[in-house]
């Protein structure tokens, strides 16, 4: 059988270390991933207040972890100073949140199953009667105000713990803005907004005037509107997570075959 992404070229911008999954998985699909960090996650500079936090964990009722980083980051830290407090409820924003937190032996974890954003959590059961509930949220530097904000509506007693801070890489843009050149991108693959306009920013006119023709393939409408607001029309929106963007992937460049080959049936 052909493979679905056969001798297309994919742009890849996760992180560099959360790159290697979904560049994987475009391989084994028969794409080239080209990959090109637009993210770099670096710890936090104010260690203090978020050691405070971690000595105070047994006074929350619910930890919240927004994102794999604040995952990745926050626990490591964690597991050097305590162990987690076996009464503390803990949520997570997406599935891939939830799948770092298992794979750190922590099982029960609440997640919306579809969309992976603030607003799925917030409809979710365990969150609606939060009223007097002590609350920390692990996340990035300057993250997204709409989860606090409602839970403070809710009643919660709301505290942050900022465990990452993300920056734009300084990377050298010219084998990017050669592989336009030579017709040797076929797709480009983004799952944030803030990463999109870094995209934008570092590749400059010339790249932006390619990355408006270029098929973007991003994981959530929010990320959508951005790159309207950027002036880029070719957008496909997929479902959420690695497998959603190889969804859209698939569907696009190879429409026929496409459920097949995300199922795994030959």
């Amino acid at each position: 059988m052909t493979k679905p992404l056969a001798g297309t070229h994919i742009l890849i911008t996760r992180p560099a270390h959360q790159a290697g999954s979904l560049a994987g998985k475009v391989r084994a699909a028969g794409g080239i991933p080209f990959l090109f960090p637009v993210l770099e996650i670096l710890d936090t500079k104010d260690q203090g207040s978020l050691l405070t936090i971690v000595a105070r964990l047994d006074e929350f009722d619910l930890a919240i972890f927004i994102s794999p980083n604040a995952v990745n980051k926050a626990m490591s830290l964690i597991r050097t100073k305590r162990p987690w407090p076996r009464k503390l409820k803990v949520a997570a924003v997406g599935q891939g949140t939830a799948r770092e937190l298992r794979n750190l032996g922590v099982d029960e974890v609440i997640a919306p199953a579809l969309r992976f954003d603030s607003e799925a959590l917030l409809d979710m059961d365990d969150l609606q009667q939060v009223g007097g509930k002590r609350v920390v949220v692990f996340r990035g530097d300057s993250g997204r105000e709409l989860l606090g904000d409602e839970l403070l509506k809710r009643g919660a007693v709301l505290e942050y713990a900022e465990c990452y801070r993300r920056v734009k890489p300084n990377t050298d843009t010219a084998p990017l803005l050669r592989a336009w050149a030579n017709n040797e991108m076929s797709a480009i693959t983004i799952t944030s907004s803030e990463g999109l306009r870094n995209l934008f920013d570092m590749v400059g006119k010339s790249g932006q005037a390619w990355l408006k023709t270029t098929p973007l393939f991003v994981s959530h409408a929010r990320i959508a509107q951005t790159a309207t607001e950027l002036g880029l029309t070719h957008v496909i929106l997929t479902p959420a997570g690695d497998e959603g963007l190889l969804q859209g992937l698939f569907s696009y460049f190879q429409p026929e075959t496409s459920e097949d080959c995300v199922s795994g049936k030959p």
